[in-house]
């Protein structure tokens, strides 16, 4: 799976709520930085050329659809995010969050919990 660029990432954002969508509606889903038509269009292209959506033909116009799963793209991207930043170790992240005051101690344990939750059905 190859690697998309933010503006690649958003609009995938947007296949993946909508399911499937032409160019134009799209476009409407951008309130931001608006794209020109044209730009959005080859983005779309962009990301059929790296297969994660492809199309239904509808004469001169192409109704695209995402092939390419939110979870399985999250699943890379954590993999990629935790092996190029964390070395690899889930608990450099948690430690990392817990530094930055991004998770509390009570969502740990609820985590923890998760976890434990998860062992026991096994």
């Amino acid at each position: 799976m190859q690697k998309l660029t933010n503006k690649e990432e958003e609009i995938m954002h947007i296949l993946w709520k909508l399911k499937k969508a032409f160019v134009k509606e799209v476009m409407a889903e951008i309130t931001e930085d608006q794209p020109h038509y044209n730009t959005l269009s080859t983005i779309v292209r962009n990301l059929e050329e790296k297969e994660f959506v492809s199309h239904n033909a509808f004469g001169n116009t192409h109704q695209y659809f995402p092939i390419v799963s939110i979870e399985d793209y999250r699943k890379r991207f954590m993999n990629t995010a935790i092996d190029n930043y964390f070395n690899s170790s889930y608990k450099n992240m948690v430690s990392f969050f817990a530094k930055e005051e991004k998770i509390s101690a009570a969502e740990l344990r609820e985590i923890l919990t998760m976890i434990e939750n998860q062992e026991e059905k096994k």
